[in-house]
């Protein structure tokens, strides 16, 4: 059963919105990405577009979230918490907002043979942000679920770096990648990497919440 009730479950209804917002931008970026991999960049830069609509839906939502906690849901104890968490949450669409304006305003050549690589690097991104997704929707109804969403959010960011780290070293050592694209490359991948960086960022908040709740 829910813990909260009344404001509170407006609160929850749109900071679920506000979840949803955040990972279709992701989604979002991993299209434009596949479009601007394979060759397609009139598509990924119109993608680009979509991109930055959803990032501004996402931070429109966060205000929301901001403006019915200082109207009075929460104890005044709890609204700090649930603000940083939206603020956290919001930040990973702010990344990946990032990484499509670094690949579509630079549009470096493309790396045939890491261009997998770089994909996987997405879909791991998004599963990170899935599995916080998962734990915030918890926190509301059991914390101990919300905990273990935690635990697997920061598995899964473990494994980003890695996926991150490898394809960053392929990028410097390849003798087929110009400096110029090696730099681009490099602030492209980095800013990939840091969608799941951000939402482990934000579990740790979870985790937080959770533990103050559990006692």
């Amino acid at each position: 059963m829910p813990i909260f009730g009344g404001k509170e479950n407006n609160v929850f209804v749109t900071i679920d919105r506000h979840l949803e917002a955040v990972e279709s931008t992701i989604i979002k970026l991993r299209e434009l990405v596949g479009a601007y991999v394979n060759g397609e960049i009139e598509k990924a830069e119109t993608l680009m577009g979509e991109v930055e609509e959803l990032e501004r839906k996402a931070d429109s939502l966060r205000r929301e979230i901001e403006r019915m906690l200082y109207q009075g849901a929460f104890l005044p104890v709890n609204r700090g918490d649930y603000a940083r968490l939206s603020e956290l949450v919001d930040s990973v669409a702010d990344a990946a907002e990032s990484a499509a304006h670094s690949l579509i305003l630079a549009k470096p050549k493309v790396p045939a043979d890491l261009k997998q690589e770089i994909l996987e690097l997405l879909d791991y991104s998004l599963r990170t942000y899935q599995l916080l997704e998962e734990a915030v929707k918890a926190l509301n109804t059991n914390v101990d679920e919300a905990i273990e969403y935690v635990k697997k959010t920061e598995i899964a960011e473990e494994d980003a770096d890695k996926i991150e780290y490898s394809l960053l070293r392929k990028v410097f050592e390849s003798e087929k990648i110009t400096t110029f694209a090696k730099i681009i490359w490099d602030k492209v991948i980095t800013k990939i990497g840091d969608i799941a960086d951000r939402a482990e960022d934000a579990s740790d908040q979870v985790l937080l919440m959770a533990l103050k709740r559990r006692g």
